[in-house]
């Protein structure tokens, strides 16, 4: 019995240490036959992470499928469609686990084949680091610098260039240097935070695992030891509260919970949130995790969230930290890499897809694509597949959105073809109003400075003064703030605290494109709304309601005109 019990708490031990190891997400990608899924083969080889009978299986399968002359094609291990077998290729992303004692990994190995350029993208999409592969005996080719770039535009910050088949070039040492200084040339173009340059062959195992005993004038770490130690902790982002609701749970009448994974930040318990795109704020009641009730979650942790107050939150909201907020847009600019046959024209209507947020979208307008070769930005009415440019897209829902730099989960959508359900897009969202944008479309109407238009456009409204006069008019402009916060425009009340003032105050903040609210109280039941745009020669109108509520005030002012987006 002590020593089933002293086993016992052996394997818990064991799986308590194994929990807390820190997960690595890499990918391999390059250009055909660089020896990406060869050299996967080999790290788990040598690693010692593979079974028995998976070793025997792959055995087999080198005789009828290898291309090693009937020796071990560790390639075959992750090479398991009957196609890639046939033709010695990578089509598919396929993903290795295994762990070693200060690490777990998931592995990544993506095609190489420009037309398989889609299923690159979606290998990286949720890596930490990437190794791109370059054949000693080719150099860097266009594939080379296409994946290079595409994993830096998905915001991987680790670049590990592994130059393979040194075996083939006789491991000369002016080989690795000419092709770190081309890639190197290169990779200044892009926004990438490290590159790290290891020669190695796949093949024969130099630098995978082991030091290579050929290559003495190499005095860095092997492949597998900088995976290991690599630093990945701080691109984590802990300071932006994201948590997009999946789920409402309700196990009873008495609970309501909000489930989900957070995508970013720290939520504690009694921390204060707003719920978006609503508006609304509590406090949180409670947290419960897999492991029961938790004082706080962090960034990936999935959790259910109670709340205080009864607030109306559904799947596709989000709950942030109120002075912390992420941009309510319906429209947004973005680089898209295009992953559907059919190519992509302005005017065309999708779904988009954004953390569990699903509406209506349409593509407005392409602004350019790249090419990938030169990075330069060309002119274009159309995406191919498997092209990248930077597009405009709208909709109809208030989507809270960040920049992909800043995060990789709210930063990004995809778009779905509405008739066939085809994911045709992979996006990440650009901040808004960037320089190159301001600049041709948004340039000042004044060179004295901004005027009122300009100020329209920065603030994305037409500014508008609205008086209420009621004998609830207080109220009612309060909340009158609050639905149009909620419909996307930015309002200021005047009241009390504005005085006699409150029409002058009201002229200023219009000037610079706010919205404002100035109630008047008066005596009976109905409500005299007076609306007015901004200067002498302004529109201007007015209705009676009777009974009113911001509502229907809301209503009036939309139906007629007085409520206009300049996004």
């Amino acid at each position: 019995m002590l020593a089933q019990a002293t086993q016992g708490e052996w394997i818990d031990t064991y799986l308590d240490q194994y929990r807390r190891r820190e997960l690595l997400r890499f990918l391999t990608c390059g250009s055909v036959d660089d020896g990406k899924s060869t050299l996967i083969g080999r790290l788990l080889h040598d690693s010692q992470t593979i079974y028995d009978d998976q070793l025997s299986a792959v055995r087999a399968a080198s005789l009828k499928h290898g291309t090693q002359g009937g020796e071990l094609d560790l390639a075959l291990l992750v090479d398991g469609l009957q196609a890639e077998r046939e033709q010695g290729i990578t089509i598919d992303v396929a993903y290795r686990y295994f762990a070693t004692p200060r690490r777990k990994f998931i592995i990544a190995d993506t095609p190489g084949h420009e037309q398989y350029t889609r299923n690159m993208a979606t290998g990286a999409s949720t890596c930490d680091l990437a190794v791109i592969l370059v054949d000693a005996t080719k150099g860097v080719l266009d594939q080379t610098r296409r994946h290079a770039f595409i994993a830096t535009l998905l915001g991987i910050r680790h670049l590990v260039v592994a130059v393979n088949k040194m075996d083939l070039v006789d491991y000369a040492q002016e080989v690795f240097a000419r092709i770190r200084e081309e890639f190197t040339q290169f990779a200044a173009k892009l926004q990438v935070g490290e590159v790290h340059f290891i020669p190695i062959s796949a093949l024969r195992g130099d630098n995978v695992v082991h030091e290579s005993a050929a290559m003495r004038w190499y005095r860095g770490a092997p492949l597998l030891d900088y995976l290991e130690n690599v630093h990945i902790a701080s691109d984590r982002n802990l300071i932006d509260l994201r948590f997009p609701i999946q789920l409402v749970v309700r196990q009873d009448s008495a609970f309501r919970g909000y489930a989900g994974t957070i995508s970013s930040g720290v939520l504690r318990r009694g921390d204060e949130v707003l719920v978006l795109p609503s508006g609304n704020r509590s406090r949180v009641q409670s947290l419960l995790t897999v492991d029961g009730p938790a004082d706080a979650a962090f960034s990936y942790m999935p959790v259910t969230v109670t709340l205080e107050d009864e607030i109306d939150a559904t799947r596709g909201d989000m709950i942030v930290h109120p002075n912390n907020v992420p941009h309510l847009e319906q429209e947004l600019e973005a680089m898209v890499v295009w992953m559907h046959e059919e190519p992509v024209t302005p005017g065309h209507d999708y779904v988009i897809k954004h953390t569990t947020a699903v509406a209506p979208a349409k593509v407005t307008e392409i602004r350019y694509r790249i090419n990938v070769n030169t990075l330069h930005r060309e002119p274009c009415q159309r995406l191919e597949l498997n092209e990248i440019g930077r597009i405009r897209v709208e909709t109809p829902r208030r989507l809270a959105l960040d920049p992909y730099v800043r995060n990789r989960i709210t930063g990004a959508f995809i778009l779905i073809d509405r008739l066939s359900n085809a994911t045709v897009a992979a996006g990440m969202v650009l901040d808004r109003d960037p320089g190159e944008a301001i600049l041709p479309r948004r340039g000042l109407a004044s060179t004295n400075g901004p005027t009122a238009e300009d100020w329209a456009r920065r603030v994305g409204q037409q500014p508008v003064a609205i008086r209420i006069a009621a004998s609830n008019a207080e109220v009612l402009a309060a909340d009158l703030r609050l639905a149009l916060f909620r419909s996307g425009y930015l309002a200021k009340v005047l009241g009390e605290a504005a005085s006699g003032d409150a029409e002058a105050l009201s002229a200023l903040l219009n000037e610079v494109g706010a919205i404002t609210i100035v109630p008047v109280t008066r005596e009976g039941e109905d409500a005299l709304i007076e609306v007015a745009r901004p200067g002498p020669e302004g529109e201007r109108g007015s209705v009676t309601i009777e009974e009113a509520r911001a509502e229907t005030i809301h209503d009036y002012l939309s139906e007629h005109g007085w409520l206009r987006s300049t996004r």
